[in-house]
């Protein structure tokens, strides 16, 4: 016999399970929930990939498709990297690393940040990361509690919001404009400056190619010191200007306290693979970011460091080299857009991307992206998947080999101007 009291309180708690609304799996018992930070970080939307997956779904059925979707180098990383790499390995670099980043490392960086910016840099103002996303990642939670509003721009990098929300803050978008050539107006970011902690940005960008101007960047400094905000400078393009210059925000007046730049070897160095990226920021900020970073990542393999130092050391040269092949597919690109009057390229000032206008052909970017998918198994991204602000536009990265490229882009061409002519009878 159990006692009367056991008795009783087995047939509350039964009763209270019957009527509770909780979640049952097939066998009759309860399904554990996961964390709603984590099952929301999509905001209950797409994420934006759904043609890169066909494209890469069709790849797996055997269909050849071009692929001009991803930010991914046609070329690989450079042969004495790998072999400086594997050097460092053999060496036995292979235990856990200082956290922070090797002395040697974060030196080199702050060097080449001061030299680029001409912003005092040393190394308590740099943390190495596992790469420009784990940077992001580190950088909001350094700055935003929870439900703190995070401003962003529109159109962004696909892991923008689900980033904000992953840290807890409140993501709100501020869209630029095709008639600004998506150059953002600081009229715009002001209008929802007031109670925000941060404004996340990316110059030159992804996914419009766009390089912000100076009179753009110090307008919106401006509304940071003004609204007392965060700036995030997502940097990682900062090698591949075709036109203007790039300007770090954190060397305006007023801007160094307030600014935490992100870098990375992914596209400067063609190493997107080792994951190597950083943050650059005021101590205090860092030092704080390094307790972050024992908590979670503990740092990047030694041996995937010193072939970033060494990359790094090889200087500009190395650079110009990877970077080349984007430069010469955007003179092939404007040259092909040149011939014809249907399909509009927003300014291609820098990066790895174009941005196109279809807007003539009466569909949606997905829509056309889909169709061309189909229709010509070529693949690139909708503008959609980066916001609304590029509706109507697509993006194609210049990563495929020139001869290749450049018939795929006259065939993007064709096909854009095949649907506007149906579409005007």
């Amino acid at each position: 016999m159990y006692p009367i009291g056991f008795a009783l309180s087995q047939l509350t708690l039964t009763n209270q399970i019957a009527s509770a609304p909780l979640p049952f799996n097939t066998l009759g018992g309860l399904t554990m929930k996961a964390s709603q930070r984590i099952t929301t970080l999509l905001g209950g939307g797409s994420d934006g990939w759904g043609v890169f997956n066909r494209a890469r779904q069709m790849i797996a059925d055997g269909i050849p498709v071009t692929e001009l979707t991803i930010g991914e180098h046609d070329i690989r990383t450079a042969a004495p990297i790998l072999q400086d790499m594997h050097r460092a390995a053999m060496e036995g670099h292979t235990g856990y690393a200082a956290v922070p980043g090797t002395a040697h490392l974060r030196d080199i960086i702050a060097e080449r940040v001061q030299t680029r910016t001409g912003v005092p840099t040393t190394r308590a103002n740099v943390m190495v990361t596992p790469g420009g996303q784990s940077a992001l990642f580190s950088a909001h939670n350094a700055v935003c509690d929870p439900d703190d509003t995070a401003l962003y721009l529109d159109p962004y990098y696909a892991t923008y919001p689900g980033t904000l929300r992953s840290v807890s803050a409140t993501p709100l978008c501020i869209q630029t404009r095709a008639e600004d050539a998506f150059q953002p107006r600081a009229a715009d970011i002001a209008a929802q400056a007031k109670g925000a902690t941060s404004l996340l940005i990316n110059s030159p960008n992804n996914p419009t190619g766009v390089v912000y101007s100076r009179a753009t960047l110090e307008g919106i400094a401006q509304v940071c010191i003004d609204n007392d905000i965060w700036l995030i400078s997502d940097e990682v393009y900062d090698t591949q200007i075709w036109e203007g210059e790039h300007i770090s925000p954190r060397a305006l007046p007023g801007m160094i306290d307030r600014t935490l730049v992100v870098g990375s070897m992914s596209k400067s160095h063609a190493m997107t693979g080792s994951r190597c990226g950083w943050i650059v920021g005021p101590e205090d900020v860092i030092e704080h970011l390094i307790n972050l970073a024992t908590h979670t990542t503990y740092g990047v393999p030694g041996f995937i460091q010193d072939a970033a130092a060494f990359a790094i050391t090889q200087g500009e040269a190395l650079e110009e080299e990877i970077a080349a092949p984007f430069r010469r597919r955007r003179a092939i690109a404007k040259n092909v857009l040149a011939k014809q009057n249907t399909v509009a390229l927003v300014p291609a000032q820098g990066a790895m991307y174009l941005m196109l206008d279809i807007r003539s052909t009466g569909l949606s970017g997905e829509d056309f992206a889909n169709a061309l998918l189909d229709a010509h198994h070529i693949a690139v991204m909708p503008g959609e998947s980066f916001g609304q602000a590029a509706a109507g536009h697509v993006r194609v990265a210049m990563t495929i080999a020139d001869s290749a490229f450049e018939q795929a882009l006259k065939t993007l061409c064709q096909f854009a101007d095949t649907l506007t002519q149906t579409e005007t009878t």
